[in-house]
């Protein structure tokens, strides 16, 4: 900024930038939430796993129990040969973590479920503009309980669940009882 700027401009300049520098500032403060970080917590598990070809390629895991050869969904431009993609692993994986933190907080609420209580992980992909995007439909499926009872196990459950904490605010995640 030069001070040969006539009059007032400077002055306003100088607060324009101050001012920009301000709401910068709070911006970064209180919208971006902070991040998970590994640095102050325990490590229970870590799984490795590498991938080549994309969707269409191959992905193994590093101890070797899983190699799968991903299938391209022919909505995208695959064969429309059934067998596993993103979306199918991240179903998969979300179902069983969810389910876990379902049987969790049902036990800390002194809740019986039957052996037939399932969570189901419906995992969708979307065009949005020029983007793909990701949803997600948690059913629960617990016979003989109250629908009402249910739901507030679902609402618990996905406070406490991993999956459901890293995708908070960044995919949109229904939570349905059956």
């Amino acid at each position: 900024i030069q001070r040969r700027v006539h009059g007032g401009r400077y002055l306003l300049l100088c607060v324009f930038f101050m001012a920009s520098r301000s709401a910068l500032a709070l911006f970064a403060r209180t919208a971006i939430p902070r991040r998970f970080s590994t640095a102050s917590s325990t490590v229970l598990s870590s799984n490795k796993a590498t991938a080549r070809g994309g969707r269409g390629g191959v992905v193994r895991s590093d101890d070797g129990v899983l190699n799968l050869e991903m299938k391209l969904p022919k909505s995208l431009g695959g064969s429309g040969e059934v067998g596993p993609n993103p979306e199918s692993l991240f179903a998969c994986g979300y179902a069983s973590c969810f389910n876990g933190a379902f049987l969790l907080v049902a036990g800390k609420a002194k809740k019986d479920l039957p052996a037939e209580t399932s969570i189901t992980a419906i995992v969708n992909l979307a065009r949005n503009g020029g983007n793909l995007d990701l949803s997600v439909e948690l059913q629960a499926k617990v016979p003989g309980m109250a629908k009402s009872d249910v739901e507030s196990l679902l609402r618990a459950a996905h406070e406490v669940c991993p999956y459901s904490r890293a995708t908070r605010n960044n995919i949109e995640v229904k939570l349905v009882a059956l």
